[in-house]
């Protein structure tokens, strides 16, 4: 028998699927292209953009490049809203362990947008400082793109397809019944502005503070039941691409999501972002900060995405791949447009902490110290906290299960679940 048929004989064998897998992961198809414009006029200037196209997962390896984009949509001011440009990025990445492969990377993302969103809030509300700020990021990495949000600012996506789908979620009271609930469990009351002679105007507002959100970075008056844990969806694209529009509420307000898709379809990026602000200008006037980002994903052998009429839904499509609750999750299901253009990878809305990070976060190896899931800093084992049980670390030689918050991102993930107040006026 020769060394060839002892060495297969050594070998299980693999399976086609998993052959097929490799072939497409070896770069067969190539990283797209990824070209972006904006656009916006403003009525308040509390908008601001964050625009990362050359960000890098390995630091120095031009092969591992990554890009960010998103709107921050300020409110009672601009500090919250510059503070989040800022900040969230690196608290974002600071979450996600080192010298893991870019498959365990981006899997390891939304976990880690969740801790960089309750970061930046811990961090901004120390400054004492009453404004506050939507959110929407998006990260894109090859053929998949990420999202997390709160707030609402919208992020959708145009298919090749034809189809639009959206990749946010509206944490407006008005709109949401569900994070409704969610505040007045918490201790929060929902109800529209009261004026002289008991009539009630304007939108659904959360009391005290009067706030039209029910999830926000900052808002340091309002009560902690306005959370800044972000919707968080991962998508993967076909090798046709697709276009993102990111926009603040002042578009939203004015367009729907096929308005703003097809006011742009067949132009370049950074003239589409301009068009979207027109048209909403045209069916509504200058009433908001009107803030677009548009992001096209192409193909390396496309110089721009081509026109293509937009396909009416049919019923399987909208039932495949429609607008979920805020709290739907889709871990592991690996759901297909029916167009078969978008595969989804992750959603999750819930605002429980410890449903959202879980119970395996990488924490320190170092005996007797341990990693605040949250803020990341190293504690140890006395000033821990579990948040499985709430209760302090028992001597160490007892082994010990969950997650670990230190003393004040406990205090904070207690508040938002309205188990304790943090706001002395509403205690006094």
């Amino acid at each position: 028998m020769s060394r060839t048929e002892l060495s297969n004989m050594k070998q299980p064998p693999v399976p086609l699927a998993t052959l097929i897998g490799q072939e497409l992961r070896n770069g067969k198809i190539e990283k797209p292209f990824v070209k972006y414009g904006q656009a916006g006029l403003a009525k308040k200037g509390e908008d601001y953009f964050l625009i990362k196209a050359d960000c890098q997962r390995v630091p120095g390896d031009s092969s591992t490049l990554f890009s960010v984009f998103a709107i921050f949509d300020g409110h009672n001011g601009i500090s919250a809203a510059i503070f989040a440009k800022e900040s969230i990025l690196s608290n974002v990445l600071s979450a996600i362990p080192q010298d893991i492969s870019r498959d365990e990377w981006l899997q390891a993302l939304p976990r880690a947008l969740v801790v960089g969103f309750v970061k930046t809030d811990i961090e901004f509300q120390k400054k004492g400082e009453t404004s506050g700020t939507t959110a929407t990021f998006v990260l894109v990495d090859g053929w998949t793109v990420t999202v997390a949000s709160v707030g609402d600012s919208r992020c959708i996506l145009d298919t090749q397809g034809g189809v639009v789908s959206l990749l946010t979620v509206d944490h407006r009271l008005e709109e949401n019944a569900e994070e409704r609930e969610r505040v007045t469990a918490s201790g929060g009351e929902v109800g529209r502005l009261n004026v002289f002679g008991g009539n009630e105007v304007g939108p659904l507002r959360c009391w005290p503070g009067g706030l039209c959100l029910s999830r926000s970075i900052g808002d340091t008056d309002v009560g902690e039941f306005i959370v800044p844990i972000p919707h968080v969806k991962q998508v993967k694209l076909s090798n046709a691409g697709g276009r993102l529009i990111i926009a603040s509420d002042g578009i939203w307000d004015a367009l729907s999501s096929d308005m703003a898709a097809k006011s742009c379809r067949g132009v370049p990026a950074e003239l589409a972002a301009k068009l979207v602000v027109k048209e909403a200008l045209r069916s509504r006037g200058l009433k908001d900060d009107t803030t677009c980002l548009v992001v096209d994903i192409i193909p390396s052998d496309h110089p721009m995405l081509p026109a293509i009429p937009r396909k009416k839904r049919s019923v399987l499509t909208s039932l495949l791949f429609g607008k979920k609750s805020p709290n739907s999750t889709n871990k592991g299901n690996n759901k297909l447009s029916a167009v078969g253009v978008v595969e989804e990878l992750f959603e999750e809305g819930s605002a429980m902490l410890t449903e959202r990070l879980g119970k395996d976060f990488p924490s320190n190896s170092n005996p007797g110290i341990f990693r605040c899931a949250v803020c990341q800093a190293d504690q140890p084992s006395v000033d821990s906290v579990s948040m499985n049980t709430g209760s302090f670390f028992p001597p160490v030689s007892k082994p010990w299960e969950g997650l670990f918050l230190c003393t004040n991102c406990q205090k904070k993930k207690d508040a938002m679940e309205g188990k304790r107040s943090t706001r002395p006026s509403e205690t006094a």
